[in-house]
């Protein structure tokens, strides 16, 4: 069995561990600045929208040696308006150029026909009016909200209102940290980008609901025992689903991460970076939230619960006394300060007493 299978095995069993819900102020603190940064960046920045959304044209030339530079100021030249220009993989280049109408449109082509050196017919442009655009985004906003909805009612009849609520807090974590990331990095937002954000809800929710229906099974007959808290089952079942959530996340990102850096970096293909760009970071905000936020989230609500907080008691009460058994050590002699108290979780493994028993 390899390393990494067997670092599986043993935080399955509960014999390693790290103690995530434990830290789970350190994690709200890291994602509560990565979200003020993300909304900070969409508000001062806003977002790079497409002529989709905006209306304009898009001009396609045939292959030219005419540089990204001089073709966006050949055609801001002509059309009066900022030009967004991409070089494609077969030597084209695309062109698209905000709020002209069908006439300004035939002007700009020819102009750029001269200034390129290519023939006027050739160059391929295309009108989208803003319209079409907003039909868009309603959809997208309808489309989320039922997905949300959905979602948190899902949630709420297999599992838990506590969950359902944990998840979706995940989720608009996820969303808002790659809109914000869209907005710093300035990609231009089109349908593919809105494709790419429903895209990634899944793929969110894929590793929190493995958790979840872990901590569920783990959880059943919890009052019954005094073995361990809610926190402390929930951290376990974290810790038994981590390898898997990590190699899902890895095998996941690295076709994206090809599309991304690969197909629109070095082939220039300017969809791909849409899509790819919010699957890419969504991807890793999605992973990042099941680990560090929506398992913690889930232990935090729960631990308020007043059965809860009666088994957190009993089970500090029966360590502290088990604690004070093991000082007095049989005939009255001190326990050393370092010794490990039986019961005690180290490591999400369970410490007998005869373990520590000098001979």
């Amino acid at each position: 069995m390899s390393r990494l299978g067997t670092l599986g095995a043993r935080l399955y069993n509960g014999e390693v561990g790290y103690d995530f819900v434990a830290k789970r102020k350190l994690w709200y603190g890291i994602s509560i600045l990565i979200t003020i940064t993300a909304i900070v960046g969409l508000a001062v920045r806003g977002l790079n929208m497409g002529i989709e959304f905006e209306g304009g044209a898009v001009f396609t030339t045939p292959k030219t040696t005419a540089s990204v530079s001089h073709a966006q100021e050949a055609a801001t030249e002509a059309s009066g308006h900022e030009a967004i220009v991409q070089k494609l993989g077969n030597g084209s280049l695309r062109i698209q150029v905000a709020e002209l109408d069908t006439q300004q449109a035939d002007r700009v082509k020819q102009d750029l026909a001269d200034d390129l050196d290519v023939p006027a017919e050739k160059i391929n442009a295309e009108l989208v009016g803003p319209s079409w655009g907003a039909q868009i985004a309603n959809k997208a906003w309808t489309g989320l909200a039922v997905f949300m909805i959905l979602v948190v009612l899902y949630l709420a009849i297999a599992f838990e209102w506590r969950m359902a609520l944990a998840a979706l807090i995940a989720l608009i974590h996820d969303l808002t940290i790659t809109v914000g990331v869209y907005s710093l990095v300035g990609f231009e937002v089109t349908p593919g980008t809105v494709i790419g954000l429903l895209t990634i809800l899944g793929y969110s929710l894929y590793d929190t609901v493995v958790v979840f229906d872990g901590l569920k099974e783990g959880a059943r007959g919890i009052t019954k025992q005094t073995r361990w808290t809610y926190s402390e089952i929930a951290n376990r079942s974290l810790n038994a689903t981590l390898v898997r959530s990590i190699n899902t996340t890895v095998v996941a990102l690295l076709p994206v991460a090809g599309l991304l850096f690969i197909g629109g970096g070095v082939l220039g293909a300017g969809m791909l970076n849409d899509i790819s760009l919010s699957l890419f970071v969504g991807l890793a905000a999605g992973a990042y939230s099941s680990i560090f936020i929506a398992t913690p989230l889930v232990a935090d609500f729960k631990e308020r619960d007043p059965q809860m907080k009666a088994l957190k008691k009993r089970v500090l009460a029966k360590r502290a006394k088990g604690e004070a058994a093991d000082a007095s050590d049989g005939d009255g002699v001190q326990a050393p300060a370092d010794a490990v108290p039986a019961g005690a979780v180290v490591g999400q493994r369970k410490v007998s007493r005869s373990a520590r028993k000098r001979p």
